[in-house]
């Protein structure tokens, strides 16, 4: 439990850093086009973040409940790949990282569905 809750508050101060810096810091040096990608990247960071809190407090009434554990791992990875790619993308400018995206927001898909799996074996 202890490492969802400090993955997931790492990660939503990483998104409120990031969120601000978009908001205050990139209009003189990216498009308006790239600062909306890269809030977009913010956006899901700091769902997903919350998503992993919420792994955290589901595992105190469900501490058996791997599958929680297997659900925040993807997700984290989700919030690397599909959150990472869009700031790297909207920095850069280099499409490389462009097709990374959808596979971070497959990790999403994925971590949710688990998450959801996991706690249906418990009911």
């Amino acid at each position: 439990m202890k490492v969802f809750v400090m993955l997931g508050a790492i990660n939503m101060a990483i998104g409120v850093i990031l969120g601000a810096f978009g908001a205050h810091g990139l209009e003189r040096i990216i498009s308006a086009d790239m600062i909306k990608v890269f809030q977009t990247g913010v956006q899901y960071h700091i769902y997903h973040a919350l998503g992993l809190l919420m792994v955290a407090v589901l595992l105190i009434p469900y501490p058996h409940a791997s599958g929680l554990r297997t659900g925040g791992w993807i997700m984290f990875a989700g919030i690397i790949l599909f959150s990472g790619s869009l700031y790297l993308l909207a920095l850069t400018g280099l499409k490389f990282f462009g097709p990374i995206t959808p596979l971070g927001g497959v990790c999403f898909i994925v971590a949710w569905i688990w998450i959801f799996w996991a706690m249906l074996k418990e009911f």
